[in-house]
């Protein structure tokens, strides 16, 4: 979730094909819109799509919009209340982030001690930016409001995922003989469902009768959660109103994983039978893009072959011919073995597939596993390959765009992957937060957990 600005230069400059007072530059591989003022080599920061840039920062270098004296418009561009960053196209030329003068800086910190490679989120006790996530009410009126305790950690083998870092800001970590595997990044909510030593606490009767706690002992047991919160029917907090479509994708690994083993993946489709799309539908005639419009329709819906008119599991007929396809559906994209002492053991991704096939649960597609040669830069052959895939419509939705591409180094003990997101979903992603009053699921959790624990505290 960490969100920052990047010190940089600006390359590749060159005239806006339908703007005389606007060029295009590029930071990291994607291109953003400045003005004539701006020149090649210039060192600036430069900030990513999906962040937010605080009220200060904004005042200080005027860039949300608001009117003059006179009741004209004035300032910047930015939304004087969300003050967010989005991939959008303007007069047909894309901008994916801002890139501002390095002086945007002066007034939080001396910027001759800034250099290129440098990252910022505040400076001098002063926030710059961070992560954009749409307000919700909701979300505060849960944990912190509710009165509960901290929960007892009783899955402390139980690991989160890794944030996945983006592939342009990490193109070093790539080696020439790195063996490297291109998937598809799938736009659903995460899950993980391990077979894991529980914490379980038994109370004689002498123990109630003094009011003891117990004694405490593990034994072995299912539990699963989102990314970040853990959810289990068993123990305090259980699934939310909201998130049983969760348990049922739970139910596909009970009985299957051997113990220590973790599953992560992405649940993709609708709110269970009937139910909203887990993630948000989108206008397309927001996007401002006949070609798109005209290849994906009115509206963007993430069903991924999913049906909302379908059960939890995939209706056939006599014949075993699909009838209607399941409401929601998962796709492991990650493996591990927890030992009982915490330590954690990668599986590869051949592992991981054999294991889901002996299972019987999907796994993300794979487009190409390739070792990077020598004799080149491997960052940059790395992006060229991904480059081939990131774009167009999804292999599974088929009737929507792909996210993107996740470049996993398969040689490497611990895991290692790097995202890299579509433009056009881009756009869309940031068009369904503008629009949103409240996060997506996973991020509203995020926010949640943030929430209780400041209560806590």
């Amino acid at each position: 979730m960490a969100y920052t600005g990047f010190i940089t230069t600006l390359k590749n400059v060159h005239k806006h094909s339908n703007a005389d007072r606007l060029q295009i530059g590029e930071c990291f591989g994607n291109s953003v819109i400045v003005s004539l003022d701006y020149v090649e080599g210039q060192l600036g920061v430069y900030f990513p799509v999906d962040g937010q840039l605080s009220e200060e920062f904004c005042k200080v270098n005027d860039l949300v919009r608001r009117k003059d004296e006179n009741g004209n418009p004035c300032g910047g561009y930015l939304d004087p209340e969300k003050r967010n960053i989005k991939a959008l196209k303007l007069r047909g030329e894309k901008s994916d982030g801002l890139f501002l003068p390095l002086t945007c800086l002066a007034d939080f910190c001396k910027i001759s001690e800034l250099k290129d490679g440098d990252t910022i989120s505040i400076l001098n006790g002063k926030e710059i930016c961070k992560k954009y996530i749409p307000r919700c009410d909701y979300v505060r009126h849960r944990g912190a409001a509710s009165g509960k305790k901290a929960k007892v950690n009783f899955a402390p083998t139980f690991y989160e995922h890794i944030d996945t870092p983006q592939l342009a800001y990490n193109l070093n970590a790539f080696k020439v003989g790195d063996i490297v595997e291109l998937t598809l990044k799938m736009h659903g909510t995460s899950g993980r469902t391990g077979y894991l030593p529980l914490l379980n606490t038994k109370r004689t009767w002498l123990d109630k009768l003094l009011r003891r706690h117990g004694k405490d002992y593990f034994e072995y047991g299912y539990v699963t959660g989102t990314r970040r919160v853990v959810l289990d029917a068993t123990h305090t907090g259980g699934f939310y109103d909201d998130n049983s479509f969760r348990e049922e994708m739970a139910k596909k690994f009970e009985g299957k994983l051997r113990k220590g083993e973790v599953a992560y993946y992405e649940i993709v489709g609708f709110q269970g039978p009937n139910g909203a799309p887990i993630m948000a539908s989108v206008n397309n005639s927001k996007i401002s893009d006949k070609e798109f419009t005209k290849q994906y329709g009115k509206e963007t819906v993430f069903a991924y072959g999913c049906d909302p008119n379908g059960t939890y599991q995939m209706q056939t007929n006599e014949a075993g011919d699909m009838v209607c396809p399941p409401c929601c559906e998962i796709y492991v994209y990650r493996m591990t073995m927890v030992n009982e002492d915490g330590d954690v053991v990668e599986m590869s991704p051949d592992q991981m597939r054999y294991r889901c096939e002996q299972m019987g649960v999907h796994t993300v597609p794979v487009f190409e596993r390739f070792i990077i040669p020598d004799g080149i830069n491997p960052g940059e052959y790395v992006v060229k390959k991904v480059e081939q895939y990131f774009d167009g419509p999804d292999p599974i939705g088929l009737n929507h765009i792909r996210e993107g591409v996740v470049a996993r180094i398969v040689n490497r003990p611990n895991i290692a992957v790097y995202k890299h997101k579509n433009f056009s979903f881009k756009v869309l992603e940031g068009i369904a937060k503008d629009v949103a009053d409240a996060p997506d699921i996973e991020e509203a959790q995020d926010e949640e957990v943030v929430a209780q624990n400041k209560w806590s505290e």
